[in-house]
C-alpha cells in the first residue's frame, strides 16, 4: 500500500486486548480487523469496538471463507468482510468504500444477505434453497454420506461438503440429524 496516497496505516495491534485501548486513545477512519486473533475471537473485538465507537467502520479481513463469517460479522456491525486471498487492489477499494460510510460486500455475501431476507418472508426454510442444495438436502435426509452424494452427482467431496454447510446455515441447523428430522416433519422424505 506504499504507492497509495490516500490510505495511511497509523497503528497496529498485536493482541485483541490492545484494540479497544488504541481506539480510545487515537482517531481512526477505518479499523482493519482479523477474525483470528491470538487471544480472543475477532467477533468479540468487533462487538466491543461497535459498543465504544458505533460509527467507526470496521472492515474484517480473514483467512476464513465468506460462508463461515461474512453475514455474521455484518450483522455484528462490520462495514465489510474480505478474505485475505483477494487482490491488494480489492482491499484498497474496500477500505476506500467503508471509509466514506458505505458497506463493502462481495457478490457472494450479497446473495447470502438476500437469502436472509427470504428467511423472513414467511417461506419454509427449504424453500429458500437452490435446486442443487435441495437435492443434496434430500439425499442427506435419506441417510446418504457426503462421499455417496459426491459419487451420485459427479461432484467432489469438498463441493458436497460446501453445499451441506450452506444448507445448515440457511436452515439454521447444526447437523445431519436436524436435516433428517426437518425432512421427515415437512414430508420431504417418508
Amino acid at each position: 500500500m506504499s504507492e497509495v496516497d490516500d490510505i495511511q496505516i497509523t497503528d497496529e495491534a498485536d493482541k485483541a486486548c490492545d484494540v479497544p485501548v488504541k481506539i480510545r486513545q487515537q482517531h481512526f477512519d477505518v479499523v482493519l480487523l482479523d477474525i483470528s486473533l491470538p487471544d480472543v475471537n475477532g467477533l468479540e473485538v468487533l462487538k466491543q469496538i461497535k459498543y465504544e465507537k458505533p460509527d467507526l467502520p470496521v472492515l474484517i479481513l480473514s483467512t476464513y471463507p465468506e460462508e463461515q463469517y461474512a453475514v455474521r460479522t455484518l450483522k455484528a456491525g462490520a462495514a465489510g468482510y474480505l478474505t485475505k486471498d483477494k487482490a491488494p487492489g480489492e482491499l484498497i477499494n474496500a477500505i476506500r468504500k467503508v471509509s466514506v460510510g458505505r458497506k463493502y460486500i462481495s457478490s457472494y455475501v450479497a446473495e447470502k444477505l438476500a437469502d436472509e431476507l427470504y428467511k423472513d418472508s414467511g417461506k419454509l426454510p427449504h424453500e429458500t434453497l437452490s435446486d442443487r442444495e435441495y437435492q443434496i438436502l434430500t439425499l442427506i435426509a435419506e441417510g446418504k454420506t457426503c462421499n455417496e452424494i459426491a459419487d451420485m452427482l459427479s461432484l467432489s467431496n469438498k463441493t458436497v461438503a460446501t453445499y451441506r454447510s450452506r444448507i445448515l446455515e440457511k436452515m439454521d441447523m447444526k447437523n445431519n440429524a436436524d436435516i433428517i428430522r426437518y425432512a421427515l416433519h415437512n414430508h420431504i422424505i417418508e
